[in-house]
């Protein structure tokens, strides 16, 4: 037949309308600069805690190295089901499974809740996932607008609200803005889910890095939202595609259904040292983290709009003297400087993420360089 070995038959449709990762783009490029000031990658700059490594070390001389249950190894649920009962004691329906990463939390919840031309509600900027896997799962992203502070106006979201909305995200702290929601708003959003019928979720990967007070979750004031949290960020253990998500039974049985025949479960021996992690104290990594935050804020304020980054380890600034940002992107990369467009997140191209996950000693040469290039 002609054309039967054309690999771009083979290509499903849907693939059209998925994004190669504008940070993947950014990522390969650092490997092609020599000594590159990289404010690019959203991950933790200290390493794996010992007790961890350790843990998972003897996990695999023990011979754990084989399947867990689909749900997760039952010491790891057993801890972490303890912390989500204190922390909600009135949610009786409440359950747990874990995941392969947040990654696969995200992928197995709008498999789970969108049938082909169902909806989510997003805000702009998102996380680079979000768009992406609701197109997987047959569905679309709606992008919510905010405003200077990146969090959005309950009255538009609860009129963006249609009859094919499943879902709103939201994303506290947030990539890539470091935006903190408050509790009233998050209040808000969840007494609008609730009354609209619409499944609330809550992307709590960043939950740990609140530098100006505690985490608020919406599932306080809602208790049929679906948390989706992890090991990556807290313990920098981004490789170990540890997650884990909590929420409504029904929800989280079509889930654990779907991963027995996707992830399977997570890796086995990183779920050991997951376990482990859950006795250390990781303040001062946070103290560290405020301190590196606080450092590029008032090295970057007079010249640069910031907005207010409230925690995780992201500053997204406005390109200064107008410029597009992809326009500022490409000048910082040709003075070896990595960053990311603001377009990989937005349907603006105005703004750029900083990642200050980074040694201190990066940190200070990317902000001279940074208001060099604000001053030409």
């Amino acid at each position: 037949m002609s054309g039967g070995n054309d690999p771009e038959r083979w290509i499903a449709s849907r693939m059209r309308r998925i994004e190669s990762s504008g940070i993947r783009k950014v990522f390969d490029l650092a490997r092609k600069l020599k000594d590159p000031i990289n404010l690019s990658i959203g991950q933790p700059d200290f390493p794996v805690p010992e007790v961890c490594r350790a843990a998972a070390t003897r996990a695999i001389e023990s011979g754990h190295n084989s399947y867990t249950v689909t749900q997760g190894l039952a010491s790891l649920r057993d801890r972490l089901g303890q912390q989500i009962a204190e922390r909600y004691p009135t949610h009786t329906d409440r359950r747990l499974l874990i995941t392969s990463g947040t990654s696969g939390a995200l992928v197995l919840a709008l498999a789970c809740i969108l049938d082909p031309g169902d909806e989510i509600l997003a805000c702009d900027p998102w996380f680079v996932m979000y768009p992406n896997l609701a197109e997987l799962a047959g569905g679309t992203m709606k992008a919510l607008p905010t405003g200077p502070d990146f969090l959005p106006d309950p009255e538009q979201v609860a009129a963006a609200i249609g009859p094919r909305t499943k879902a709103l995200i939201v994303n506290s702290p947030a990539n890539p803005t470091g935006t903190v929601m408050p509790a009233s708003l998050m209040k808000t959003l969840a007494q609008i889910c609730a009354e609209k019928g619409v499944l609330l979720i809550s992307d709590e990967i960043y939950s740990l890095f609140s530098y100006d007070g505690p985490h608020r979750s919406p599932a306080e004031f809602n208790e049929h939202v679906l948390v989706i949290d992890g090991f990556s960020k807290t313990y920098a253990m981004t490789g170990w595609r540890v997650g884990y998500v909590h929420g409504p039974a029904r929800l989280i049985e079509e889930m654990t259904k779907l991963q027995q025949f996707t992830f399977v479960c997570a890796p086995s021996m990183a779920q050991h040292g997951a376990l482990a992690a859950l006795d250390l104290d990781m303040t001062p990594v946070v103290n560290a983290y405020r301190a590196k935050r606080d450092f590029m804020r008032a090295a970057l304020a007079d010249l640069y709009d910031i907005g207010p980054p409230g925690g995780a380890f992201y500053l997204y600034p406005r390109a200064p003297g107008g410029q597009l940002g992809t326009e500022f992107v490409n000048k910082a990369i040709a003075n070896n400087l990595l960053i990311i467009p603001g377009q990989v997140f937005s349907a603006a191209d105005t703004h750029f993420r900083i990642s200050y996950a980074v040694a201190d000693r990066e940190l200070e040469r990317g902000a001279e360089l940074l208001r060099q290039l604000a001053r030409s």
